[in-house]
């Protein structure tokens, strides 16, 4: 009797099923999830259904087939007798070029304007903030267009060329310059000077746990040691040196490297566009750091370049950072809108594949899976350069 006095009070105080919020809460996670996958289902149904009846084949196996298809700027072999596969290979790694060369120089732009903005020159101040106020006001794909339309109509034709260097034609067609033959031994220069990296990121971490506390090693000590294996290699391997230079043919140029006016055109709208929101984020960064931060570098004796440099960027760099994530992820997404000027980036390729073989759903797949890549790989850098700063920090 004791027994069962003691459980019907145990049940008593256990709620029921549809009382416990936490059973409840899963229970709607589960129908909710249930609801997608129903959802998910039907859809991916109905578009086979509608695929299967338009006599269009689904899947990937036509990323072995032939493209057909030439594309004019390619960092690698590619010709219209090549697959699909390699095709988006291309543009991904147009893509990628873009986007490294955009956020590499809407950086510097921007800390460069984010400084003006701060600036006790009024003159200077004033620019910068026309700079930001025209280029963040008004759209990417406008500032794109007329990038373009400036490259192409102030530029001569091929016969007329500007010719700046030796070697070097600028006109309509782009800007065409020698570029070295490749020769085995750029490879092992490429490991020696990621050996060099290697080598001046120890040393500059090793240095500062040993010189805690007393003034660090001039940074022009670390940078020397990136260029000096490579060198060295290039040295030893007989120092090749031939190179590939242009030269005007009858309608246009042959030999040589060229940037077209259309990735110009968009690089120069990615980064003007880009660096007047970093300049604002790094203007805001810095006016986040008291006050009284530069006011005690000064008492040390700092001068007004040195307290920025070593004082107050190191501490604005933990409010710099997240937002600056944001705008290296939105210039990587942007540099889809080259299809408006011809620019053979990831999506623009991937747009021609879907209307050539049909299977838009397959390619968006894949162009909405590389660009997710490319986003969550900055992030990740980013966050772990923020952990880093942060550390330093405390």
């Amino acid at each position: 009797m004791a027994h069962d006095r003691s459980r019907r009070r145990r049940d008593l105080g256990r709620p029921a099923p549809w009382n416990d919020a936490r059973l409840r809460s899963l229970g709607l996670q589960a129908a909710v999830f249930i609801l997608l996958l129903a959802l998910a289902a039907y859809l991916a149904g109905n578009a086979a259904a509608n695929l299967s009846r338009q006599g269009i084949a689904t899947g990937f196996d036509f990323l072995g087939r032939e493209a057909s298809f030439a594309i004019a700027t390619t960092l690698i072999r590619y010709s219209p007798a090549d697959s699909y596969a390699r095709a988006l290979l291309v543009g991904l790694l147009n893509t990628l070029l873009v986007s490294a060369l955009g956020i590499a120089l809407a950086t510097l732009l921007g800390l460069a304007v984010g400084l003006a903005r701060l600036s006790r020159n009024w003159l200077l101040s004033r620019l910068a903030l026309v700079y930001v106020e025209l280029l963040r006001n008004t759209p990417l794909l406008l500032q794109i267009f007329l990038w373009w339309d400036l490259l192409r109509l102030a530029a001569p034709p091929p016969r007329t060329a500007w010719r700046p260097l030796p070697g070097v034609f600028v006109s309509v067609r782009g800007v065409y310059f020698p570029v070295p033959v490749y020769q085995p031994l750029y490879l092992w220069m490429g490991v020696a000077l990621a050996g060099g990296v290697a080598a001046a990121t120890g040393l500059r971490v090793w240095v500062r746990r040993a010189r805690a506390g007393r003034p660090p090693l001039p940074a022009w000590i670390g940078f020397a040691l990136v260029p000096l294996p490579p060198l060295a290699v290039f040295l030893a391997g007989g120092a090749p040196h031939l190179l590939d230079v242009p030269h005007v043919t009858r309608f246009d140029f042959s030999g040589g490297q060229s940037i077209t006016p259309e990735f110009a055109a968009l690089l120069a709208a990615l980064v003007a566009y880009t660096a007047a929101f970093i300049g604002e984020i790094v203007r805001g960064g810095i006016l986040a750091v008291s006050r009284g931060q530069s006011e005690a570098a000064a008492a040390l004796g700092l001068t007004r370049g040195q307290a920025l440099r070593l004082v107050v960027l190191p501490q604005a760099i933990r409010v710099i950072v997240p937002p600056l994530t944001s705008e290296y992820l939105n210039l990587a997404k942007n540099s889809s809108l080259a299809i408006a000027v011809g620019f053979p980036e990831l999506f623009a390729v991937t747009d021609t594949i879907a209307n050539q073989t049909g299977q838009s759903i397959e390619t968006m797949t894949l162009v909405a899976s590389a660009y997710l890549a490319i986003s969550l790989t900055i992030s990740l850098l980013m966050n772990l350069y923020n952990r880093s700063a942060a550390l330093v920090e405390r």
